[in-house]
């Protein structure tokens, strides 16, 4: 699915009315879905049907006029916020507006408060706002964000950029924000990720020609997508065809970076895992899972490696690995030899931004920012812009390598491929070795017979899916660890599967 800018999508709209379609149409159809949505976060939530509506005088607010008449329609109790005269709003704001009344909306301008049942729908502000929330529109918005209760955003919480995701003063922050027809660059942009909740879609009635030519700078990565990428299981394959990978991983102050990678690894369908590690650290490895086979090396056997890793689907390098000259020349050997693909992370990846190594052709990297940083050679901090998404896209295209930028959101960069941004996640998945499960996951993908991209993007979904399910069986973000994402692997498999 294209992501567009908040001007981009106008004039998909514009083109579709030069069609024939209708604004009237597309909003009635918006506010429908709408409130289908809502209805649905409430039964799911077991909330009272009870819901505040949030509005400005643009179509915004035409649109949660809509799914307000359509909640009445099913008789929830729905109360609209409204600060400007309707005559002073837009034509469909207004005559939604007077539909919503005649159905025995009520119709507040003001409110000293939203009580403790219900839900909030922010209708304020649209795609194409700028700037920043003035008065008395900050102040609603600030009311709402402490009232404890949910806030649904239509298509955008107001407040945010839709086109840059940068935010000044007041802005909602959403439990959910419900995306009309295409979701907004803004949503995945700077730190808007913090504030628009769920993303949850409905769909408008635009035609999908015309969503299909749309410049789109990036795509989302959706649950219909992955459901094809899933690697087949044959009834009589044996543990290599299953999937054989071998990591180069771990050191005595942390060989849990290597164990996690590997365990990952064979939770996500590797039937062989092999895990090469420096000699001496026995001890600190004998807590790994039996199936693990564990084999340690020295600066004497690095060369003697080599045939084993060749025999091997996949192989992951870094977690844990440390930066030491040693591990400098264990590198420089290993990496140019690979003839298949490879996954590098963690320590393996800052040696690679200070002594550049010649990768082998199939290779996926998975820094934070803070290595992209490094990767890039800049001195100052990232800002997760649009800009940047060019200069991560142009380092893929440069290095011949699939580029996954973890973080919130996580986003996906192939050679000659569109941008691609996860939408899985939770906040509790920023823990130590989240990054190294990950690298497991996609090594295994690898080891599969995915292509480095496919498993790139099945990679991270399935990452931030096992994430939101370990937070749902926990009953909260807090207090998540690297290795509850790798129990609920199979949970996720089964959600992607089941579509």
């Amino acid at each position: 699915m294209k992501v567009v800018t908040a001007q981009e999508m106008s004039e998909i709209e514009n083109q579709a009315y030069k069609q024939g379609y209708t604004e009237l149409d597309f909003m009635e159809n918006a506010g429908r879905g709408v409130a289908q949505a809502i209805e649905a976060y409430i039964e799911a939530h077991q909330l009272q049907r009870m819901a505040w509506l949030l509005c400005g005088k643009g179509n915004n607010a035409g649109d949660a006029f809509v799914a307000g008449r359509y909640l009445l329609d099913k008789g929830y109790r729905v109360t609209a916020i409204q600060y400007e005269p309707l005559e002073q709003c837009s034509p469909l704001c207004r005559l939604n507006g007077k539909l919503f009344l005649e159905r025995n909306g009520v119709l507040l301008d003001r409110i000293e408060s939203f009580g403790t049942s219900g839900v909030i729908i922010d209708g304020i502000f649209g795609t194409g706002f700028k700037n920043k929330a003035r008065e008395p529109y900050a102040s609603i918005i600030e009311q709402a964000n402490l009232s404890n209760l949910p806030i649904l955003s239509i298509d955008i919480p107001s407040g945010l950029n839709g086109s840059t995701g940068q935010m000044e003063g007041s802005v909602i922050h959403a439990e959910e924000t419900i995306f009309l027809g295409l979701p907004k660059a803004g949503l995945f942009l700077e730190n808007a990720w913090n504030i628009v909740g769920k993303l949850r879609h409905v769909d408008f009635g635009l035609p999908k020609s015309f969503a299909d030519e749309a410049p789109g700078h990036f795509h989302l990565i959706t649950h219909e997508h992955v459901k094809g990428l899933v690697p087949p299981i044959r009834r009589n394959r044996h543990k290599y065809q299953a999937g054989y990978a071998i990591g180069i991983a771990g050191s005595p102050s942390m060989p849990g970076a290597a164990l996690l990678s590997s365990l990952a690894a064979f939770r996500t369908g590797s039937g062989m895992v092999r895990l090469l590690y420096p000699a001496g650290m026995e001890s600190q490895l004998s807590s790994s899972p039996p199936e693990l086979i564990k084999i340690p090396y020295s600066a004497e056997t690095i060369e003697s490696m080599i045939p084993l890793l060749q025999k091997a689907g996949s192989t992951y390098i870094g977690p844990g690995l440390g930066r030491s000259q040693s591990v400098r020349h264990l590198l420089g050997k290993i990496i140019p030899s690979l003839e298949h693909p490879c996954v590098i992370d963690a320590d393996a990846l800052i040696l690679y931004a200070e002594e550049a190594i010649p990768l082998p052709q199939q290779t996926i990297m998975t820094p934070h920012t803070g290595e992209m940083q490094a990767l890039l050679q800049k001195e100052e901090k990232l800002s997760l812009s649009l800009s940047l998404l060019g200069i991560c896209q142009s380092y893929a295209e440069k290095h011949n390598t699939t580029l996954v930028l973890k973080g919130a959101p996580t986003f996906v960069f192939h050679p000659r491929s569109p941008i691609y941004v996860n939408p899985t996640g939770d906040p509790g998945m920023a823990t130590a070795g989240s990054g190294d499960v990950l690298t497991g996951i996609l090594a295994s993908l690898l080891s599969q017979g995915l292509d480095c991209h496919s498993a790139a993007i099945l990679g991270v979904y399935l990452h931030g899916l096992s994430g939101e399910i370990a937070a749902k069986e926990r009953g909260q973000s807090r207090g998540m660890m690297a290795g509850d994402l790798i129990e609920h692997l199979a949970d996720a498999y089964q959600m992607v599967s089941l579509g």
